[in-house]
């Protein structure tokens, strides 16, 4: 909204005749194409990185600072605009994410425990932020929906409510993030029987799209944040955490 009233204000002061007047005119009207989310993001993020870049003598973190400051403050990002994306009025309606959005991450673990037991300890999300480190709290209710609170990047803390879409005991459980989550999210994972004495091979499929979408994503790699590894260390622990626990079967 503030660089479309700039915008105006540059056309009307300067004269249609004048050669400075023309140009401003040929300018593409700036649009407020980013959503609130993003925007105090960007705000938040571009002012930790202006200021790494400033006192540290770094001119990429300054200026990518800098941009983020920009976005976040006018809520205009000029890539969106030439890509022709807006966010500004959109809201997650579900976690079920278009092909080609968002961000998958894909992990196999195998534990030495029937499979009906690693279901169980699984199903009961409660003793999830015990296993993985990015997990703050999970809240579960009776109607098979449960709110979540994880690490973000920047220290920030990202919720989302999500409910379960399959859950076949022993074998599966999938979900997704309801309406007005901090991040839209969907996932599954499985559980399958080894033969013999050899246990259970859990496999974590993932697909989330961060709060700030594209962005979150860079600013959570620039802060060291992946993902993927992350997950795969979240499932070495809860593989040793599984073995140790003796199970009552």
């Amino acid at each position: 909204m503030a660089s479309t009233i700039l915008a105006v204000a540059a056309k009307s002061l300067a004269s249609q005749q004048s050669a400075v007047g023309s140009a401003v005119e040929r300018l593409p009207e700036l649009r407020t194409n980013v959503s609130s989310t993003e925007r105090w993001l960007s705000t938040l993020g571009g002012a930790t990185l202006a200021a790494y870049g400033l006192s540290n003598g770094r001119l990429l973190p300054t200026l990518l600072g800098g941009f983020l400051l920009y976005r976040g403050t006018t809520g205009h990002c000029p890539v969106s605009q030439v890509l022709g994306v807006s966010t500004s009025d959109a809201t997650a309606k579900n976690s079920v994410i278009a092909a080609g959005h968002g961000n998958r991450a894909d992990a196999s673990i195998v534990v030495k425990k029937p499979a009906i037991d690693v279901y169980d300890f699984w199903r009961d999300f409660e003793n999830l932020p015990k296993v993985m480190t990015h997990l703050i709290d999970v809240d579960t209710t009776n109607n098979g929906e449960s709110r979540w609170t994880a690490k973000g990047p920047l220290g920030l803390q990202v919720r989302w409510e999500a409910k379960i879409t399959a859950d076949e005991p022993g074998r599966l459980i999938a979900w997704k993030s309801l309406s007005g989550s901090d991040v839209d999210t969907a996932g599954s994972v499985h559980f399958t029987s080894l033969p013999g004495e050899q246990g259970t091979e859990v496999r974590v499929a993932l697909k989330y799209d961060p709060p700030a979408g594209k962005l979150g994503t860079a600013v959570a790699w620039l802060f060291g944040e992946n993902p993927q590894r992350q997950l795969e260390e979240d499932l070495e622990r809860f593989r040793e955490v599984m073995e140790r626990i003796p199970m009552a079967r």
